[in-house]
């Protein structure tokens, strides 16, 4: 049943309901429980957007992945971090009370104890991960990859094994609850049905002409999972009967693509985010709209999960902050995102040395000496300063023990090289500045805004 939800969505809850949520890239984990989210909270401390969200069931703590490669542990809201990845962390899982396990654009998953504090590096995806799922039994996890193919590792250790059969990049993995069973959703459009023990393929639930990103599985909390959820860049959510396969509803709003996506805990609610910043929440009784609103004024939600009890709402896009309400008063609380990050401003608001550092900079690097997390390390001082000298940042093996001295020449030819060519093995992204006088203006740029400012009495 093909529904308008604009009609629906105006008659559940008006024209202006309007709440907030938000987050750029790394991840951290934050001890919350339910008792203590009684009102709007934020948790900041990400150098970059954070683009997933995990919950633990039995404590309630919160994980998040984001762009700044890190994990972070929040207690109190005083963030220990965890570094390993090597690129922006796209989503994060947790196996248990004292494990987790992060993976994203290094093509890695990274297994950690947070209790023995260790990591274990998992390799064998050629290209980035963009899913996650652990098994019921803890023994398995899940990864999607944008190699066309799924990831089984075991989780004491073993050789995994890869699941062929999509024809393109994969976003997304659910196991159901008895663990005999798992579902993938791909770029190809499909959703494939898996047998965990005989590791191979049984069935393509469903076909969709445009790429799925995300999927949940819903049903009756004392019982076996009926139905699927998953959401598409044409901006429908679609469900689907997992015993016949037929498309129970398909919800469009207009509003694509369809990002993120949770299940409340007992299935009684499906929570969608959007490229244009809104937030809707379905009652899975009736399939009508409880919550439309518009979450972020800047950029897109892309990460989404309920609480362990389901009480609370825990979001985050294109800011490096999470943003969690009370599912019961999402409409009482201002946007979030209300100021452009400096790479999405207007190019005519800057000058061209700005500019070139806002395109190609401003993510990774920040300009200040004031600790704030990036995915690189912080280009306060960059003059004169030998490359992988910081003592506080974990450079890749290449730049350690660096002969290079950034300078104006320096520069200039890493961008008229590009990284991958300047500095092979660098974590740094590959871009390239073509013309001199842009690559000239970044630097004349750089030069003033990386200095020391001066204090009182001319003293630095």
């Amino acid at each position: 049943m093909r529904v308008s939800l604009i009609q629906r969505a105006l008659a559940a809850v008006g024209r202006n309901t309007v709440v907030a949520i938000a987050i750029y890239v790394c991840w951290s984990v934050w001890a919350v429980t339910p008792a203590q989210v009684t009102e709007f909270q934020t948790l900041k401390g990400h150098g970059g957007p954070v683009m997933d969200i995990a919950v633990e069931p039995e404590t309630g703590v919160v994980a998040t992945a984001s762009f700044d490669n890190s994990v972070g542990l929040w207690t109190d809201r005083d963030p220990a971090w965890l570094d390993g990845h090597e690129a922006a962390v796209k989503v994060v899982e947790f196996i248990d009370t004292r494990r987790l396990v992060s993976a994203g654009d290094d093509n890695d998953l990274i297994l950690w104890d947070r209790v023995a504090g260790t990591q274990q590096r998992l390799e064998g995806h050629t290209a980035k991960v963009q899913g996650l799922a652990v098994s019921p039994d803890k023994t398995l996890i899940a990864s999607a990859s944008w190699d066309a193919r799924i990831g089984l590792w075991p989780v004491d250790g073993g050789e995994p094994m890869f699941l062929t059969g999509h024809g393109a990049g994969v976003n997304d993995v659910a196991f159901t609850k008895d663990g005999k069973w798992l579902y993938s959703a791909s770029m190809d459009g499909s959703i494939i049905l898996w047998s965990v023990e005989e590791r191979t393929e049984k069935r393509v639930v469903d076909r969709s002409g445009f790429s799925i990103n995300v999927l949940k599985l819903g049903g009756p909390a004392d019982g076996p999972e009926t139905w699927l959820a998953y959401g598409a860049q044409d901006g429908v959510t679609r469900i689907v009967d997992l015993e016949t396969g037929d498309r129970l509803y398909e919800f469009s709003l207009e509003r694509r693509p369809i990002l993120g996506l949770d299940v409340s805990p007992d299935s009684t609610r499906l929570a969608t985010g959007d490229g244009q910043g809104y937030i809707t929440v379905f009652e899975t009784g009736s399939w009508g709209i409880e919550t439309d609103f518009r979450a972020a004024l800047k950029g897109p939600i892309w990460a989404l999960a309920f609480s362990n009890d389901g009480s609370v709402l825990h979001a985050a896009g294109i800011e490096n902050i999470v943003y969690s309400w009370p599912v019961t008063d999402l409409s009482s609380f201002d946007p979030m995102a209300t100021e452009t990050p400096e790479f999405l401003r207007k190019p005519e608001e800057m000058s061209n040395g700005e500019r070139q550092f806002a395109r190609k900079c401003s993510i990774c690097h920040s300009l200040t000496d004031d600790g704030v997390r990036r995915a690189g390390p912080t280009l306060f001082k960059v003059f004169g300063r030998k490359a992988g000298a910081l003592p506080d940042y974990s450079y890749s093996a290449t730049l350690d023990g660096s002969d290079i001295i950034w300078s104006e020449e320096t520069i200039d030819q890493l961008f008229l090289d590009g990284p991958d060519h300047y500095i092979p093995g660098s974590k740094m992204p590959m871009q390239v500045i073509a013309l001199p006088e842009d690559r000239k203006d970044l630097v004349d740029y750089l030069k003033v805004v990386t200095a020391p400012k001066e204090a009182e009495g001319g003293q630095q």
